[in-house]
């Protein structure tokens, strides 16, 4: 019984002892036992772990090279091809139940052959696969995930760019969203080539 009181009286001063040293306020977070999981051993741009000895100023991060060409902000006006200014915007605050407002959206980008085939082209990379290449809904995966609409049946061949957009960016139904795969331009483009295949072209 004597025995049991000791052990039970040294279980707690220890459990005690844990407890208060682990109040302490000092920041150390303790061994790491995989440091690379945690700061990597190469040099990343948007991380600074340790002073660069490379780079001027000891930075990861550097200037552009001189000469660089900033990449689109899809918030701004655009240029088209025969030089309009177009000021309507690339990237439209849809949410994902805005479906309705997206059908009344005219597509932005003007209509070219130039544009409707590189439309085709992003069509055969990132939705070919399911919908086809006529837009029949008849791509090697719709024989096995069934649902895929046909772009020239009636319920379709009249939706709007928008409504493709939108689409597109949200997925519907059985369509997954792929605005992580195609960029608001390529989006519009694409909208122009499935607007060729409501007609049947």
């Amino acid at each position: 019984m004597k025995n049991r009181k000791s052990y039970i009286i040294l279980v707690f001063s220890f459990v005690a002892g844990i407890s208060l040293v682990s109040c302490n306020k000092h920041e150390d977070t303790g061994w790491e036992f995989a440091p690379n999981m945690y700061n990597s051993r190469a040099y990343e741009p948007l991380t600074q772990i340790n002073s660069n000895s490379i780079n001027p100023g000891g930075l990861n991060m550097r200037k552009p090279v001189e000469g660089t060409v900033a990449r689109r902000n899809f918030n701004t006006k655009f240029t088209q091809e025969d030089g309009t200014v177009v000021e309507d915007l690339l990237v439209y605050d849809f949410g994902k139940d805005d479906l309705a407002i997206a059908q009344n959206v005219k597509n932005p980008i003007q209509w070219s052959e130039t544009v409707e085939e590189e439309g085709k082209v992003l069509y055969e990379r990132n939705c070919m696969h399911c919908h086809g290449e006529k837009g029949a809904g008849d791509g090697k995966v719709a024989a096995k995930y069934k649902g895929v609409p046909n772009y020239s049946s009636d319920a379709l061949k009249s939706i709007s760019a928008g409504h493709i957009y939108h689409v597109i960016t949200f997925g519907k139904g059985r369509m997954w969203p792929h605005s992580a795969q195609v960029t608001p331009i390529e989006r519009w483009k694409i909208a122009h080539y499935v607007g060729r295949l409501q007609i049947g072209g």
